[in-house]
């Protein structure tokens, strides 16, 4: 394998003191982890589920996910039974985790449309199972977390994917003007569990530990009532599954480094930034082979490619072709944005405005939250104008009758002979929501005082205040 080295270098859980959750878990004394699992010289014992089952280690998991709700597993218990449930059965659960025989049960398959097409798996387990996977989690993340690559930036506490494109425009920026976009074929149901568990156990000696987390990865899938065994793969859909994948994938990262490469992965997102389009070839071809044969994964060749960063998206973010690249909404975020709306639109059909309005709120700000860092602000112009549009043709659909639409038209101050002229113009909806009669009937500042967000004046808000 040819060496790429040279071109290269060209919340945290809270702990919760009291309530029921504390009656649900009985009196057990906090082990604390730093003296629960390392003797004087450092190294890690084998006693770690006493730390896993430990009261605050417990009464934080708990806690957590009841924050985070989630539907029910195969046994239709909900979050909120949980506490019921334990205050009963915690005892004999604890000892069976402390003997190491506690058996999870398996993931209730559910599948959601990707926004590409096609659909994303996902597994999700027991709340019981939930709790005891957030357990493992607080406890193998203090022991993984300070290990990990600063190139690594998805599922990590303080990390996010604003600092990953950041970074990625910094590499663009210092004269790395290719980019090698590796794309993993469905990662989280391809992972090897011997190779995975062989990383888990570098870290963790306790027997117990290991078997749980092999338990859990092969606790299998139930679909229409038929459990299936699982022979590889992370279910999205619990707790435990990103830790691992870090895990996992910290091996491909310390080759990254290792080789002197610039890069930025966020969970099976990995971005290689090189000077040429022949080393980033070869790096293409050497780190195919690298995932491949050593960590058994499979690369998507198709969506997988060496090109210009602006021709590529990561994490949604795209950027310009300038000497100091500006960042900007990628055009397939913007179409998957306006893919949603036009479904809600559809579903609100026969509603208010200020109803429909009052709904698309919370898509809106989330999606104006993420892309906040956007530095190009055409798109977020070009967007509003677009919405509004729509709600017009919205308003012209409502109105039906030609009368109906004079009369709407005079009464936001349109004169008669003109608004009965537009009124019956024969165009159609989406022709007359783009015409001057509606623009001038119905500004931006009508939409405004019904609460419709503005994408370009609140980017310019946030910007400013930040």
């Amino acid at each position: 394998m040819v060496s790429e080295g040279a071109e290269g270098r060209d919340r945290k859980p809270d702990a919760v003191s009291g309530g029921s959750e504390r009656n649900s878990l009985g009196p057990d004394m906090c082990v604390p982890l730093t003296t629960a699992t390392r003797d004087a010289s450092g190294q890690e014992l084998t006693q770690l589920m006493a730390a896993v089952v430990a009261r605050e280690n417990m009464v934080a998991a708990l806690k957590r996910v009841k924050s985070n709700k989630g539907a029910a597993g195969v046994d239709g218990m909900s979050v909120n039974a949980l506490d019921a449930y334990l205050r009963v059965n915690w005892p004999q659960i604890k000892e069976a985790l402390l003997q190491g025989e506690y058996q999870p049960a398996p993931v209730r398959r559910v599948e959601i449309p990707k926004p590409g097409g096609g659909v994303r798996q996902l597994g999700i387990p027991t709340a019981l199972d939930r709790l005891i996977q957030q357990a493992l989690h607080q406890v193998l993340q203090a022991i993984f977390e300070p290990h990990f690559s600063t190139h690594s930036y998805g599922f990590r506490p303080k990390r996010s994917a604003g600092q990953a494109v950041k970074q990625a425009q910094a590499y663009v920026a210092e004269g790395l003007r290719f980019v090698v976009d590796i794309d993993l074929e469905k990662f989280f149901d391809r992972v090897n569990h011997d190779l995975l568990m062989a990383r888990v156990a570098r870290k963790v000696a306790d027997k117990r530990v290991l078997k749980l987390v092999r338990r859990y990865l092969q606790a299998g899938v139930m679909a229409d009532g038929l459990v299936s065994p699982t022979s590889e793969g992370t279910p999205q859909g619990g707790p435990l599954s990103p830790l691992l994948s870090n895990i996992l994938l910290d091996d491909l990262d310390r080759e990254l480094e290792r080789r002197g490469h610039k890069f930025c992965r966020y969970a099976d997102d990995c971005n290689i930034y090189v000077h040429t389009q022949h080393s980033g070839a070869r790096v293409m071809t050497s780190i195919t082979g690298f995932l491949e044969r050593r960590l058994k994964l499979r690369v998507n060749r198709d969506k997988s490619a060496v090109d210009r960063p602006w021709h590529r998206k990561f994490l949604g973010y795209s950027m310009t072709f300038h000497k100091e690249p500006r960042l900007k909404a990628a055009e397939v975020s913007v179409k998957r944005l306006k893919s949603k709306v036009k479904e809600q639109l559809r579903r609100g059909r026969g509603q208010s405005l200020s109803k429909t309005i009052a709904e698309l709120t919370p898509l809106l700000r989330g999606w104006l939250h993420y892309f906040r860092l956007a530095q190009v602000k055409g798109v977020f112009e070009k967007f509003d104008q677009w919405l509004r549009r729509r709600l017009r043709c919205l308003l012209w659909r409502h109105f039906k009758r030609t009368y109906s639409r004079a009369k709407n038209l005079m009464r936001r101050g349109l004169d008669r002979e003109r608004a009965w002229a537009s009124a019956s113009n024969g165009r159609g909806p989406w022709w007359n929501a783009g015409a001057s009669h509606m623009n001038q009937a119905y500004p931006k500042r009508f939409f405004g005082d019904l609460g419709l967000v503005s994408l370009l004046d609140e980017l310019r808000r946030l910007q400013v205040t930040a």
